[in-house]
């Protein structure tokens, strides 16, 4: 994954290159070229809000295959057979913004997100893409302003 490469250097990059860039933080091709295509961003949050806004405008077919190339998070221990019943229920693997939850919290999480209705349950996952996205985002961009050079 691009790690560090600042938004001036993300808004100077070929189409190409920008677009897998993003592609590596969201896992959807239209959304990255769109994303592509917006440059040059302002700064970092105008880019995080364009994300979101392409995110959450892409239809439910499109989210599914993004859903596809997240990995299962019931190959952790533990997490296994509710994340089967999760799927079951759902139609769809669950997805969580997990840095730095531990699996019981994920666990809880998920027992209680079992509860929801489809809609409901497909609203908070396309939030918890947005905050994924948005982390993938900040670690491919580095920090506002770029890093010193020494």
């Amino acid at each position: 994954m691009h790690q560090g490469i600042g938004l001036e250097a993300f808004n100077a990059m070929p189409m190409r290159r920008a677009v897998h860039a993003v592609y590596e933080c969201c896992c959807c091709v239209p959304l990255a070229a769109e994303l592509a295509r917006g440059r040059p961003y302002p700064d970092h949050e105008s880019l995080f809000r364009e994300a979101d806004a392409l995110l959450f405008s892409l239809g439910e077919e499109s989210i599914d295959t993004i859903l596809q190339a997240y990995p299962d998070i019931g190959r952790r221990p533990g997490l296994a057979g509710t994340a089967q019943r999760y799927r079951e229920h759902f139609g769809f693997g669950f997805v969580m913004f997990v840095n730095g939850v531990d699996d019981d919290q994920v666990l809880a999480t998920m027992s209680d997100r079992m509860h929801n209705d489809a809609e409901t349950e497909r609203k908070i996952m396309r939030n918890e893409l947005a905050r994924i996205n948005r982390a993938r985002l900040q670690r491919m961009l580095g920090p506002e302003g770029g890093y010193d050079n020494w």
